[in-house]
């Protein structure tokens, strides 16, 4: 296996991750309160990056390794090639991008919750199941 072959499916690996702290990652701040500002970085760049023209650098990053191997563009970038179609219908992509949303809202509505009340020795959810 080529080292550009192994780069490019480490740049997919971390594609991932980076989807998935994109759209888990509002919960860490329930726990590390300041990583929320991190995260609405990312939050922020991934509707950017599907909402408007602007590449996204793994994308580019994936495709210049899969250039050296001679294999061009992924075909409608990361998104389009590895999850409609395969994790999801493309044609459930409205609802999808609604539950993301929900999910990001409820993350942070939860993070600000347990902030807000971090001081007032206000029982948390996890304090009152005891």
């Amino acid at each position: 296996m080529s080292t550009a072959r192994v780069l490019a499916d480490a740049t997919v690996a971390l594609h991932i991750v980076a989807l998935l702290y994109i759209g888990l990652g509002g919960f860490l701040a329930w726990r590390w309160p300041k990583s929320i500002f991190v995260h609405i970085f990312f939050a922020a760049w991934g509707v950017a990056v599907n909402v408007f023209p602007i590449p996204c650098p793994l994308t580019a990053l994936e495709d210049y390794f899969r250039s050296l191997q001679g294999l061009g563009p992924l075909p409608g970038g990361f998104n389009a090639y590895y999850i409609y179609g395969t994790i999801f219908p493309r044609s459930l992509l409205p609802v999808v991008a609604v539950t993301a949303l929900a999910i990001v809202v409820y993350s942070y509505v939860g993070a600000y919750h347990r902030w807000h009340n971090r001081g007032t020795g206000a029982p948390t959810h996890q304090a009152r199941q005891a």
